[in-house]
């Protein structure tokens, strides 16, 4: 299936995300490993990050959306937004972004925040310092290898 969307001055083309992510398909990147229910967690908020607008940032616990941020200019803007909405309820929670994390800020911001793990494509330059980062706060860290922009 095909998305087509006007922009100034054309037409944007790309193809619907008909994917279906499984545990099997998981990196688990961080020190610490997600457990059981945070991976259901995670599956449920990356389905639902898909579908929208990036950047695209969702904040679940078990299989309900307490934050959610869409069609932001800049990802940790994104995640500011999505944390301000689920507040309090975030402590716990599992965050899943539609794009990787260029850089760490967004790793602890959500740290500070209580988010206890994070799913994300993966394939930044800066993927090192991530995990070094989501060690470092004690948040498991699981890459996809699937990125999920709707424009």
């Amino acid at each position: 299936m095909i998305d087509f969307k006007k922009v100034v001055g054309g037409l944007l083309v790309q193809q619907r995300n008909v994917s279906v992510l499984s545990k099997k398909q998981l990196k688990f990147v961080s020190e610490k490993k997600p457990l059981p229910e945070e991976i259901e967690s995670m599956l449920f908020a990356w389905k639902v990050a898909k579908h929208t607008k990036s950047n695209a940032i969702v904040i679940a616990k078990g299989e309900k959306t307490v934050g959610i941020s869409g069609g932001q200019t800049a990802r940790v803007d994104a995640v500011n937004f999505a944390l301000e909405k689920a507040g309090k309820r975030a402590k716990g929670a599992v965050l899943s972004s539609d794009g990787f994390f260029p850089f760490k800020d967004s790793i602890e911001i959500a740290a500070k925040a209580g988010i206890s793990a994070i799913i994300e494509p993966g394939g930044s330059v800066n993927d090192k310092h991530v995990i070094e980062e989501a060690n470092a706060q004690k948040i498991a860290l699981v890459f996809t290898g699937i990125r999920n922009f709707r424009h």
